[in-house]
């Protein structure tokens, strides 16, 4: 397949520029489907064409599949690129824009499936050889007699998780046996309400584990390569704070092993694009917790330390060519280090929304901002929080991690209330300069 003529970019905000800078560069015309409060976001005005799809609320907008089809007819586009959030890994999506005539810029629909059900995503990697914390090995029923006989094999603490949850929702620890059925139930009806799926599995749940993903590329000609890992343990209530490439104290060879590991699975479950498999690392071993079938948030520290353009990469798979590297041709480079700007209350970590009245965005060697705020930017509150990405890259950890406290001092978004005291606070925390802190590291440091 010839590469794409023109692309229609299914996101908003930073992601959608970061999509269409790719698509620039590689002289593809673009489409930025936006919301009427959209209307005046960067990538929307440097589009090619942009189509108005929707009212504000993201249920009549960017979830809006008929809407995005129809764009997608009226301008001619070839391809959809989903970014991260809203439709990416919704395999009702991805299989409608197949069945319109479309390309969709990412997995098939049946591997998003496969992999967007955690139980199944499990099984699956089971039989892949890939490493998964011990579990109840599919759904718990409603045999409670059962359950409890499962969490004892396990052996306490365990966590109760709903199949179709994510970012947080719908996942309980559980100490001891007396607690068991009544987290059960709870977390039963908590993914029966947020999530119209009320399967549950159940798994050990680790005490200090690092949170530590390996980021892939696989092709339909049966080529995947990994681009070695990243530490996302700075975790706030499961929501990623900072992220870091590669990650501390993981060596060359256990980064080789596991992902050999990843790569082998891909070929196995005939994986397509870049996806992502996260794992919680303790003690030396690796456990699968689940697979991101979709570009990351943090995918610009790989970037960084690898050289890749993972965009470009997801836009050439979907067009049928083959991977660009093999994997002798990666090589880690550095270290990375990136910060999620959010604009929130720094306290009590809500939303605020409002106007930008000034924004500077540092610079320098090795400083890289992804954002599409701008001086006068009114951020609307029916969105997530992220207005920007910050990321440092240097020779080693403690050089990116120096860059990135002069370009967090430098960096200026007046009028809006935002996290940057926080990342100010655990650049500067000797905990977390130490490297190798596990995913509850943040929230004990908050509540000191």
């Amino acid at each position: 397949m010839a590469a794409f003529k023109k692309i229609l970019i299914a996101n908003r905000g930073e992601i959608a520029l970061r999509i269409l800078r790719a698509c620039e560069a590689m002289d593809i015309r673009t489409v930025a489907a936006h919301s009427t409060i959209d209307r005046n976001l960067k990538h929307v005005g440097m589009a090619d064409e942009s189509v108005c799809i929707g009212p504000a609320p993201p249920a009549q907008s960017y979830l809006n599949v008929p809407a995005l089809i129809a764009a997608m007819e009226v301008t001619d586009a070839e391809a959809v690129h989903p970014g991260y959030g809203f439709l990416a890994e919704n395999a009702d999506f991805a299989e409608r824009v197949e069945e319109s005539g479309f390309v969709f810029i990412g997995p098939r629909a049946e591997t998003i499936r496969l992999m967007g059900d955690k139980v199944s995503a499990i099984n699956a990697m089971r039989q892949a050889g890939v490493p998964c914390v011990p579990g109840s090995n599919g759904p718990l029923d409603d045999d409670d007699r059962r359950s409890a006989r499962i969490a004892d094999e396990i052996g306490y603490p365990v966590l109760v998780k709903a199949a179709a949850g994510g970012g947080g929702r719908g996942m309980r620890v559980v100490e001891d046996p007396d607690q068991l059925l009544r987290a059960v139930n709870l977390t039963r009806q908590e993914a029966r309400s947020a999530f119209g799926d009320d399967t549950l599995y159940m798994e050990k749940y680790l005490t200090n584990p690092r949170h530590i993903e390996i980021q892939v590329l696989a092709d339909s000609h049966g080529n995947a390569i990994h681009l070695g890992e990243r530490d996302c343990s700075m975790q706030r209530r499961h929501q990623k704070v900072i992220e870091e490439a590669p990650a501390p104290g993981i060596s060359a060879d256990e980064r080789e092993r596991v992902g050999r590991i990843c790569t082998d699975a891909c070929r196995r479950i005939g994986y397509l694009g870049a996806g992502t498999f996260e794992f919680l690392y303790e003690d030396g071993e690796f456990y699968f917790i689940e697979m991101n079938t979709r570009i990351q948030v943090e995918h610009p520290v790989t970037e960084c330390v690898t050289g890749v353009d993972l965009i470009r990469e997801q836009i050439r798979i979907a067009a049928g060519e083959s991977l660009s590297l093999t994997q002798d041709e990666i090589r880690i480079q550095g270290h990375a280090v990136e910060c999620r700007i959010n604009a929130e209350d720094p306290e009590k970590f809500l939303p605020r929304p409002g106007e930008v009245e000034a924004f500077h965005a540092p610079g320098g060697p090795g400083i890289r901002v992804d954002s599409h705020v701008y001086d006068g930017y009114r951020i609307p509150p029916n969105y997530d929080s992220m207005i920007g990405k910050l990321i440092a890259h240097a020779e080693s950890r403690e050089a990116a991690m120096a860059r990135m406290r002069v370009a967090l001092d430098e960096m200026v978004l007046r009028g809006v209330v935002t996290n940057i005291a926080l990342h100010q606070r655990l650049l500067r925390d000797s905990g977390f300069l130490a490297g190798g802190s596990n995913i509850h590291y943040l929230e004990k440091m908050l509540g000191r």
